[in-house]
């Protein structure tokens, strides 16, 4: 088995990233800053993002505010936000409560600062699916035949688009289609999967030699856990990623890329 560790990766990608901060404070005097927006229920796996997220930005110098907000003062906030001029960088954290509201604060979110990528409008490739192409190529994995499931907005959905636009053969499936799911991955060389189904992908759904991307993140009992089942994780023939420090560190890498790159746009702007 071959091990696909984001953690490996991502050292390399922060040394980049604080520098180009440290050059961002010291030529512009413009210090990133990226605010979460929360509307939750106390969501533990929603606390554990935002710790990975905070230490990541504390050891490159990006500044994180967390804005902690109900159902009534979530979209004014997200408004006010827009309008500093100090955040370059806004985030609504997943899942909001209620889970209806979720379209329309990502779409309220100005698309100079979507750095997660998600609204119609965003002006940043989305983070997750950046992650995933950035952990492909960094260990000489050139995405063909992939099959892709789940057709969430986080992953799924844009990482089709990206891959497709990159004139990548792709396929995408849903848990609706859970009874042609083992017959149409036999034929995929890589699976990206990213439902939030637990023991989901079984490896008689895997070929032979196949890489395997796990995405999908969900709770159980408090733990994190992925989409691909214990069974899959004992084959030695396949490309995978870990259980843990796979696709999730540069995930975050990802996001702070664009808060970054923000702050440059703005550089730009102010000495134009």
């Amino acid at each position: 088995m071959k091990l696909l560790s984001g953690s490996e990766l991502v050292d390399f990608i922060k040394e980049r990233q604080a520098k180009q901060v440290r050059n961002l404070k010291q030529a512009h005097h413009i210090a990133p800053n990226l605010a979460i927006v929360r509307c939750d229920e106390g969501n533990k796996v929603i606390d554990t993002y935002m710790r990975l997220k905070r230490a990541y930005g504390d050891d490159i110098g990006v500044t994180l505010e967390v804005h902690d907000e109900t159902p009534k003062t979530v979209m004014s906030s997200i408004q006010a936000l827009n309008e500093r001029e100090d955040v370059h960088g806004i985030i609504v954290q997943f899942p909001v409560f209620p889970t209806e509201l979720g379209d329309a604060l990502v779409e309220a979110v100005d698309a100079a600062k979507d750095v997660d990528g998600l609204s119609t409008h965003s002006s940043f490739d989305p983070a997750t699916p950046t992650a995933i192409l950035w952990l492909l190529a960094g260990y000489n994995v050139t995405p063909e035949n992939v099959a892709i499931v789940g057709r969430g907005r986080l992953v799924g959905a844009p990482l089709e688009k990206m891959l497709l636009n990159s004139g990548v053969s792709v396929k995408s499936y849903d848990i609706e289609s859970a009874h042609e799911l083992q017959a149409r991955l036999l034929e995929a060389k890589i699976i990206v999967t990213a439902t939030g189904q637990p023991g989901l992908i079984t490896s008689d759904m895997v070929a032979q030699n196949a890489v395997v991307v796990d995405a999908g993140t969900a709770s159980e009992g408090g733990v994190i856990r992925g989409d691909v089942a214990a069974d899959v994780r004992e084959r030695d023939d396949l490309t995978i990623t870990p259980e843990k420090g796979g696709v999730g560190p540069l995930t975050v890498a990802a996001l702070f890329d664009n808060v970054i790159l923000s702050a440059r746009r703005r550089a730009t702007a102010a000495s134009s």
